[in-house]
């Protein structure tokens, strides 16, 4: 908040709408108001989101409004933008919008103007992907690369896997791209089980070139590409190329510095797709569909920097955050697809939301009083309502939806999408209106029946509609999602940017591992010695990754 007051304080003028409108139902709402699903609408460009569906009206929404004032939401987003170091506990700047900005743009970090440096590596990237898609990049034996395989993890694996699911339609068949995560060796070992390494290409993306994890599977895959082709000359240089800022590093790995795609510590992981991050998208689906896509991403953000608080999409969709999470006790918060191109984008969701804004203090290192992040969580339709729709709409729990569709398939087959979409708009109907048990008894249903076939309804959702699923609109969609974390944040008073909270279990798996080959006592807990004990009698002896790789 600008003048760091509780939010306690800060929420109190809203309370007592939540109070009333808790005791009002979605029928009434619409009852009274036959022009509030125009009101409750707004237009941003490739999309239409209709908020009608959700327990408020105008005095509230209003309400809502002014917090965003109070907490200088507009304010924030200018200091973001133009390369502030918000990001306090690090000492950074938050830039992820200078990566899509256009070239004549200028945004200083430290006094420097970061978009030259950025579009020099968005125009190598461009370079290095037309030579891979056109076959003049070759391995070392001469055969042209038919497999990408991106090692990376968090931001630098959830991202870009994502992106690459859902803007398939849009990539070359010729190329199959994969994108390992987990240290668990079977996701290294099915993955290149049936590839040839003649025709692979490996992109590392870690900043540091020393995330475990990533290195973990790095080496491996080195040792598979060597154990299979012999010492041949630049065999590494060919088959692999690194995303980070250690130039040595990755010399030392055998990979040729001007194979290097650089990025900057003013791009958090989970923020980082526009970057080099994205090189095994702009390979899969091209360049000029990739540039397509940042210029989505760039549209939203001078959307959210510019448009008016009621008009502006990602603003609207964290207040709404706000007010169930904060005023109306909800506690997870669902993302439901009805695109299988976007299967993965809950998950992706996951780690943005929970990232950024799952903090238990303030900007002031002060334990909050109250909610911050919900659990974000989905499925794409209609798989998700044959497994935990029964719970959204008969059960206890009030959970916010946002329901996301296209009004035109990538694959018109049939009446395919029609019978999608119907479900799709039937789904947020049946959640905000369900069926009154009056209704049910009429329909003639057993009066013993009538309790379990009644739908209470007055479930909340937001519905997001675009007409087809492009890289243009696919870019809007993420950066809309990005900024709505970023407005929730700054009202928390919390920092978004930083994520401590994975730092402690890593500290601890460094300690325990050289435990776990070790004959000495470990010196924890009785139950995590315990449990390291059993693992040590029943683990299997460690096989060379060179010699034992994924075949």
């Amino acid at each position: 908040m600008k003048n760091r007051r509780s939010l306690d304080r800060e929420l109190r003028p809203l309370r007592e709408h939540a109070r009333r409108l808790a005791r009002t139902h979605l029928r009434d709402l619409f009852a009274v108001d036959p022009d509030r699903a125009r009101r409750f609408s707004v237009e941003a460009g490739d999309w239409f989101l209709d908020y009608s569906k959700n327990l408020i009206d105008e005095p509230a929404f209003r309400a809502l409004l002014d917090l965003a004032e109070r907490a200088d939401v507009r304010g924030a987003a200018s200091e973001m933008m133009r390369g502030a170091p918000i990001n306090r506990t690090e000492g950074r700047a938050v830039l992820h919008t200078a990566l899509r900005a256009p070239r004549d743009a200028v945004i200083r970090v430290n006094g420097r103007n970061v978009v030259p440096e950025v579009h020099a590596v968005l125009d190598r990237m461009a370079d290095f992907a037309w030579r891979v898609r056109s076959g003049e990049w070759r391995g070392c034996t001469g055969r042209p690369i038919r497999n990408v395989v991106n090692i990376g993890i968090g931001g630098s694996d959830l991202g870009p896997a994502m992106a690459y699911q859902a803007l398939k339609s849009w990539s070359d068949r010729r190329l199959r791209v994969e994108f390992v995560s987990n240290i668990d060796a079977t996701h290294l070992a099915e993955t290149l089980r049936d590839m040839e390494p003649e025709e692979t290409l490996f992109i590392v993306a870690s900043k540091t070139f020393t995330t475990e994890e990533t290195m973990t599977n790095a080496r491996t895959a080195r040792g598979w590409l060597l154990g299979r082709l012999g010492q041949a000359d630049g065999a590494v240089a060919r088959h692999f190329v690194a995303i980070s800022t250690q130039a040595d590093r990755v010399a030392e790995f055998g990979i040729a510095r001007e194979n290097m795609f650089p990025f900057w510590d003013w791009v958090g992981g989970r923020y980082s797709l526009c970057s080099a991050i994205g090189l095994p998208l702009m390979i899969a689906i091209g360049p000029e569909s990739f540039r397509a896509m940042l210029d989505g991403f760039h549209w939203m953000d001078r959307h959210f920097a510019e448009a008016p608080l009621e008009a502006n999409l990602p603003v609207i969709l964290g207040l709404l955050g706000i007010w169930y999470n904060n005023l109306l006790g909800a506690q997870t918060h669902a993302v439901l697809p009805y695109d299988q191109y976007l299967a993965r984008l809950p998950a992706y969701l996951q780690q943005a939301d929970m990232e950024s804004n799952g903090k238990r203090v303030d900007r002031l290192g002060r334990v909050v009083r109250w909610q911050t992040g919900p659990i974000i969580w989905g499925e794409p339709g209609t798989n998700g309502q044959h497994a935990f729709f029964q719970l959204l709409h008969q059960g206890t729990k009030v959970v916010p939806c946002d329901f996301i569709g296209f009004c035109r398939s990538r694959n018109p087959i049939g009446d395919h999408h029609d019978r999608l979409m119907a479900n799709f708009f039937a789904q947020t109907e049946a959640l905000a209106f369900g069926r009154t048990a009056e209704v049910v008894a009429a329909e003639g249903t057993p009066p013993e029946l009538v309790p379990h076939r009644t739908f209470p309804g007055n479930r909340p959702t937001n519905t997001l509609l675009a007409d087809e699923l492009t890289p243009s609109s696919f870019g809007q969609l993420i950066a809309a999602y990005e900024h709505k974390i970023f407005t929730q944040g700054v009202i928390w008073n919390v920092y978004s940017f930083d994520q401590w909270g994975v730092e402690l279990g890593k500290q601890l798996a460094r300690r325990i591992l050289p435990e776990l080959s070790s004959s000495s006592e470990p010196a924890h807990d009785a139950s995590t010695n315990a449990l390291i004990r059993r693992y040590r009698e029943r683990r299997a002896p460690a096989v060379p990754p060179a010699a034992g790789g994924p075949r």
